[in-house]
């Protein structure tokens, strides 16, 4: 199950929430309708990948080492970012032109590249992809730019999807996260299905009328609920935002309010249907704003979610209009992801008051491991030990936490937390916006 691997940022916040997260073994590959939707995505990835510090190995198809550089600008100054560059003596030829580019200039670079000398050649290149990641420790990501252009060097869709199906499950096993690229458009169906069978997670691209859409066609492991729906985004520079971050202020939204309470208490749609008495495709209808919800189940899920019914109709409180929450005040979350008998969380303020630090109470089970971190977050968080010890691993690093000690994360992602005591584990835990 993908709980048992570590969960890894995407750089962008938003997916990770849609998706699930991503997962040390995933193999992400993207349908671009474009040709020039995703590689913000990838970008993002990257930047996510320099503020972990870890390896990342960009294989460039279609792009020259110079140009490449332009197009990544500062996240080019990443030294532990390795280019694989199969241009120049691919679709470059070996152009003077393009090797002029590897005269005296390595030294002042801050990555680094190297250039395949035969990328006509899966089986050579596939030698020298794997021959510079055993140069690495620890899990090195992977981007690759572009399916369509190794596929056109290669000569055959089948050549690219023999190389594909022994990489993927190879990918897998060393425990590598990798970006696959795809123009959707300039491949067959027949292609694409067989792409997507072998990946781990399949994500569609699509612009319509100016207007960008992202649709996750498959994710392993993962909640369904919100697979195969059209997310409408929009970017500037490396900034990506979903519509439904955006809405309109004081326009009547039930449904985004419904499912910002929802998140907010770790449930699924599936998991609200249940406890409400209604079939999930209704609460899917009522986020989408397709239907309305009948009195007594919107009642019923004000009750569930313990908000006050007027919170689905009234613009949220801001934080000075109150000073004190009561114990009463506080609802019990789940996290997702995380083993629930291992782990119990409670947010101390309710639902359906906006702020912009979230307190949490989390509490860890005696000898129980968490295979991740408690949440999705792009900003910083503080942890206060209320009572007992625990481990905190980041990357190869472990800290042994005990009562008073502080924790404050920033672009760090935990891949795990351990009660390792006799007793119950206390944290004080603090998202910042």
């Amino acid at each position: 199950m993908a709980t048992d691997r570590q969960r890894v940022p995407s750089g962008v916040s938003r997916l990770d929430l849609l998706l699930g997260g991503l997962f040390i073994g995933d193999n992400v590959v993207w349908h671009d309708d474009a040709g020039s939707l995703a590689p913000v995505f990838s970008l993002n990835f990257l930047l996510a990948c320099h503020l972990q510090k870890k390896p990342i190995i960009y294989v460039s198809f279609d792009r020259s080492p110079k140009n490449l550089l332009d197009k990544l600008g500062h996240l080019a100054e990443y030294p532990d970012l390795t280019i694989l560059d199969c241009f120049t003596n691919g679709k470059g030829n070996g152009s003077a032109i393009f090797l002029k580019f590897y005269e005296g200039l390595e030294a002042d670079l801050p990555c680094r590249i190297i250039k395949v000398e035969d990328p006509r050649n899966p089986q050579e290149f596939m030698d020298r992809l794997y021959g510079v990641h055993a140069t690495f420790q620890g899990d090195v990501r992977f981007i690759f730019e572009s399916i369509t252009g190794m596929t056109e060097l290669w000569g055959s869709e089948d050549r690219f999807l023999h190389f594909y199906s022994h990489s993927c499950p190879r990918l897998y096993d060393l425990n590598t996260i990798a970006y696959w690229v795809l123009e959707k458009n300039a491949h067959s169906q027949r292609f694409r299905a067989q792409i997507n069978q072998i990946a781990q997670v399949a994500i569609e691209l699509t612009i319509k009328r100016g207007t960008t859409s992202l649709m996750i066609l498959k994710a392993e492991n993962r909640s369904p609920e919100e697979f195969h729906k059209p997310h409408v985004y929009w970017t500037k520079d490396l900034t990506i935002t979903f519509e439904d971050e955006s809405r309109v202020p004081g326009r009547l939204d039930l449904g985004l309010r419904l499912k910002v309470f929802r998140l907010k208490r770790g449930l699924s749609q599936t998991e609200l249907a249940k406890l409400v008495g209604v079939t999930p495709s209704t609460i899917s209808q009522v986020e989408s704003n397709l239907i309305y919800p009948s009195l007594p189940a919107l009642m019923k899920m004000g009750e569930v979610l313990a908000v006050d019914l007027s919170s689905f109709f009234e613009e949220r409180q801001e934080g000075k209009e109150r000073l004190v929450f009561t114990a009463k005040d506080g609802v019990e979350v789940k996290l997702a992801g995380m083993p629930e008998d291992a782990v119990f969380a409670r947010l101390l303020y309710p639902v359906d008051f906006e702020v912009k630090a979230k307190p949490y109470l989390i509490e860890i089970t005696p000898k129980e491991s968490l295979p991740g971190h408690f949440f999705f977050h792009k900003g910083e968080e503080i942890g206060y030990v209320l009572s007992g010890r625990l481990q905190l691993h980041v990357g190869k690093a472990v800290y042994n936490l005990k009562t008073g000690d502080v924790i404050y994360l920033t672009s760090e992602v935990p891949g795990q937390w351990r009660n390792p005591g006799p007793n119950v584990a206390r944290l004080l835990w603090i998202k910042v916006k």
